[in-house]
């Protein structure tokens, strides 16, 4: 047991999981309250529920997964950057689902899939890469991704 905590709390891939699944639960739950619950349309609903859950998204795999030390504003720029990128992706893929009357709960999955797959890397080495000036030690292990974790 006390290996399986060390694992989660060094991976920093699990807790990316765990973050990530709480943001669409935040952001699923944001859409069907608009949509269903209050008529909102799709077009407006969908990037209003995603970057709502992207404000909570933000904060927590900042301070929780990545631990980040780097300037603030930088890693919140960059941030940004990929959230304009990933409202017009999620925004397309949702709206590409329902008009091909698969449901826009699916399009949502596919969209969570497709832009998760992309933004683990990107956060973790882009946007919440730590900066070891500032702390005086190297970055969290990441034993996740390494030869001799696979091996052991």
């Amino acid at each position: 047991m006390t290996r399986l905590v060390g694992f989660v709390h060094r991976s920093h891939l699990l807790k990316f999981l765990i973050v990530g699944g709480l943001s669409f639960a935040i952001d699923l739950g944001l859409l069907v309250l608009l949509h269903e619950g209050f008529g909102v349309d799709l077009w407006f609903a969908t990037p209003a529920a995603f970057l709502a859950s992207l404000v909570f998204n933000y904060f927590v795999q900042r301070s929780y997964t990545f631990q980040s030390n780097n300037r603030q504003h930088v890693s919140m720029f960059r941030y940004g950057l990929l959230v304009v990128f990933n409202v017009f992706a999620t925004d397309i893929i949702v709206n590409l689902f329902d008009s091909l009357a698969l449901t826009y709960a699916g399009g949502k999955v596919v969209a969570t899939v497709s832009t998760m797959t992309w933004n683990f890397f990107l956060y973790k080495y882009w946007i919440f890469r730590t900066d070891a000036r500032n702390s005086g030690k190297d970055q969290q292990d990441d034993s996740e991704f390494s030869p001799t974790a696979a091996d052991g």
